[in-house]
């Protein structure tokens, strides 16, 4: 078969297009798994009896837990087996996983394997952005549409969940399956194949070499349990023994993976050689910034709700303005990147989600929406569609192409797995802070304390920029 090697002089302007909107929908998909499972919090919650703000926040925690966590050895297992092969793959999985609903716990566990889906298909459709184009401007283009889908996904999610809701909440799952079905059978007949494959390992032995299974199950293990630990603790407290014993084993399993990429694996998951200084204090950056894109959305939206008693529906409204400034931002980044480098545009992003979130912090409960919930949600695009591209050709353009798996897979472990992480750490602030009694007087305090630890997470990312 004859590989696509260029798409922008291999395949027609239409197919190109098309092709590229193919692969930005891992982006979009992934983001619309998140802004639903947001939505319809207090509706699955009331379902099932659920009350407790911990407890809840594993709704959206347990998603993006998965998606975090199984990105990096997702990537690994494009470069081996295809990333046009795992993108159908991922989107089907995604599919399946969202059909599943019955009670609390299996909805729980439905949603945490939902999460392998986007794991699988955000690497995989970003490598292969990757592979099919050369250094330049349209390459970043594609990444700046790429990264600005963010936001229009959560919003996305959203506003079709509480659609969905107001007859019965699964079918926001079920519709969702229908799409991603189509959408898997639409990338296996039109997705072009860039790759010239290496003979596939054809033993035990060489599977678990080439795809590095030993370290990727100590990698994947240490942040599953560390994750686990800070997401559970709000509801079991601190006290118990197996939160601190999954905190303590999350920790000595770091070490030890990295004892194995260095020491013992052939053919390490993480490029080491690409981690310099600067790519890490880069890769710091995301993990603020997106922790703090965790926080922001998920607090605004409980504030919404909760303190201001809006509907769903004009709650999703209201936070429109995010679709609108992504698209602006996401085009301001793709002509920046050819003149700025990209050091400056996570500089800006920083200040903006900075800003943004510092906001939403402040936010008496009753201002007029013009005030500071419009403004935050203008500024805050900025901080997303900035960070995600230029952090991801600055990796892209420094890995070589066979690899460009690995390179779209740091990314976005860093973004999705810091979400989830970070809505671990503010639960329990909020939980102390407001006492945990849900009364209206003490749950404000709760959420401001929440926000702001989502502040300081994204002032310490501008300050990890400023020193790199």
């Amino acid at each position: 078969m004859q590989r696509t090697h260029t798409l922008s002089k291999d395949v027609s302007a239409a197919r190109e297009v098309l092709i590229i909107a193919l692969i930005c929908l891992a982006q979009l998909t992934t983001q619309v798994g998140f802004g639903q499972a947001v939505a319809i919090l207090n509706v699955v919650g009331d379902d099932f009896g659920i009350d407790n703000p911990g407890v809840k926040s594993w709704l959206v925690a347990g998603y993006s837990l998965t998606v975090g966590s199984f990105i990096l050895i997702s990537g690994r297992l494009g470069d081996v087996y295809g990333y046009k092969r795992m993108l159908v793959f991922g989107y089907s999985w995604f599919a399946l996983w969202s059909i599943v609903y019955s009670s609390y716990v299996l909805y729980i566990f439905a949603r945490v394997l939902q999460g392998v889906g986007p794991a699988i298909c955000m690497p995989n459709g970003l490598a292969l952005l990757g592979a099919l184009y050369e250094p330049g401007n349209k390459k970043n283009f594609a990444f700046a549409i790429f990264g600005a889908l963010a936001p229009v996904g959560s919003i996305i999610g959203a506003v079709f969940a509480d659609v969905f809701a107001l007859a019965w909440w699964p079918w926001t799952y079920w519709s969702f399956a229908i799409v991603l079905a189509v959408i898997a059978g639409v990338v296996e007949v039109a997705m072009p194949d860039p790759q010239d494959l290496a003979p596939r390992p054809d033993t035990l032995k060489r599977i678990v070499e080439e795809l590095d299974l030993l370290a990727a199950a100590v990698g994947v293990g240490s942040l599953i349990v560390f994750n686990f630990a800070w997401n559970q603790a709000p509801i079991a407290g601190w006290s118990s023994g197996y939160i601190i014993a999954c905190l303590v084993l999350g920790v000595l399993l770091v070490p030890l993976f990295f004892f194995l990429e260095l020491k013992v694996s052939t053919h390490p998951l993480i490029p080491f050689s690409v981690l310099t200084s600067t790519n890490a204090f880069v890769l710091g950056c995301i993990a603020c910034g997106w922790a703090e894109f965790g926080i922001f959305f998920y607090y605004l939206w409980v504030i919404l709700l909760n303190l201001r008693k809006c509907s769903p529906l004009l709650a999703a409204a209201y936070l429109t303005p995010l679709i609108i400034t992504g698209s602006l931002a996401a085009g301001s980044t793709g002509y920046l990147l050819s003149r700025l480098r990209p050091a400056w545009l996570m500089v800006i992003a920083m200040a903006a989600f900075l800003v943004g979130n510092l906001l939403i912090a402040t936010l008496p409960v009753h201002q007029i929406y013009w005030g500071q919930i419009f403004v935050a949600t203008v500024v805050s695009p900025f901080g997303m569609d900035m960070s995600f591209p230029a952090a991801t050709i600055y990796l892209s353009n420094t890995i070589e192409k066979e690899r460009q798996g690995v390179a779209a897979s740091l990314v976005n472990t860093i973004v999705n797995y810091s979400i989830s992480l970070g809505l671990g750490f503010v639960a329990t602030v909020e939980i102390h802070v407001s006492r945990g009694d849900g009364s209206f007087e003490d749950t404000p305090k709760g959420y401001r304390g929440a926000l702001f630890i989502g502040t300081g997470l994204a002032g310490l990312g501008l300050i990890l920029r400023s020193r790199s």
